[in-house]
């Protein structure tokens, strides 16, 4: 959970690397295969050193939802406990992380039509104009979600439209359970993040450079050369491969894509600590701090009661300071 590029993926193996653990991605694009780079993927070396669950399920023209991560999570949390390991759950997905700790509604399906009505509606009048109606037929998913989210906008408009329910009355009757409830095991926060707003944008300036070096150009351009995918599927409205997508098709140039890009990723960031700040029962850690594995492994050893528990490897900023306050 939390602000990107603050290093979780990096603690979570430490504390892997050190006890009976498996890592669960909670990550919406590391789902996708071929998408490597810009998702800042384990390596493959990595991933044969520490198993890693939840990467590389679906091909980028594949849709999935929160409900399927969810079950998918539940299943590879309970193979794990059963293996008599540790599932430890990394990522910064922060909706999927709900659904994990508190369940989900059986919602409507997808109706494509509808969304394909929704989408031409928004080509003519814009998301922001969707937005106000939302805002009108359910203001409280209205709050939550942004006016430039459409995929969010979009399904929030098709489940009222479709059950004649708010989104937010299907949130408020979550079904399904927790994790705790259905694994039967205690769940342990860890989050972790730069002690300040210039710290975390440093930090993810240099992963941009990073990818752009390691080849995520050629990445976004192998993908866009298959044919059969578009900038409007969600795997290519992740942030990074939209703009660079948009690079591509000449829209930008280099130096525009890149500020864009960093953009992008600084209201990632912004998004999943607003989404953090009210969460609970969550212990703090310092990405900066010199002996921060150390005192992860305390925290869960402090915690720790049983042999079922289960550990989720956040980010947030330590209690003393709020990068976006």
């Amino acid at each position: 959970m939390g602000p990107t590029a603050s290093g979780k993926t990096r603690l979570a193996m430490e504390l892997a690397s050190r006890g009976a653990c498996q890592l669960v991605s909670v990550d919406s694009a590391m789902i996708y295969r071929g998408m490597d780079i810009g998702t800042a993927k384990p390596s493959i070396e990595e991933r044969a050193r520490i198993p890693h669950r939840l990467i590389d399920l679906r091909d980028p023209a594949e849709p999935y939802s929160a409900a399927e991560f969810r079950a998918d999570a539940l299943a590879a949390g309970a193979e794990i406990l059963a293996l008599g390991q540790v599932p430890i759950f990394v990522g910064g997905t922060m909706l999927y992380y709900r659904v994990l700790r508190d369940g989900i509604a059986e919602m409507p399906s997808r109706n494509d039509e509808l969304r394909a009505q929704l989408a031409r509606e928004a080509e003519s009048v814009g998301w922001p104009a969707l937005h106000a109606r939302l805002s009108e037929i359910d203001p409280a998913a209205a709050q939550r979600i942004h006016p430039n989210d459409p995929q969010r906008l979009q399904r929030a408009l098709e489940v009222a439209l479709i059950s004649g329910k708010p989104l937010s009355q299907w949130w408020l009757e979550g079904t399904g359970g927790g994790i705790e409830s259905v694994l039967g095991c205690r769940l342990i926060q860890l989050v972790i993040a730069p002690g300040s707003r210039s710290d975390l944008h440093s930090r993810i300036e240099r992963r941009l450079n990073r990818m752009l070096d390691e080849g995520f150009l050629e990445e976004v351009r192998a993908l866009r050369q298959r044919g059969d995918l578009d900038a409007s599927l969600p795997s290519m409205k992740a942030v990074g491969y939209r703009q660079l997508w948009r690079h591509l098709d000449g829209a930008i140039d280099f130096d525009t894509m890149r500020e864009q890009a960093l953009a992008a990723t600084r209201r990632l960031a912004k998004r999943q600590l607003t989404w953090l700040r009210s969460w609970p029962g969550v212990h703090r850690l310092d990405s900066d701090d010199p002996k921060l594995v150390a005192h992860a492994i305390h925290r869960v050893e402090a915690t720790l009661k049983n042999r079922g528990a289960v550990a989720i490897v956040a980010e947030q900023p330590p209690t003393h300071s709020d990068p976006f306050a």
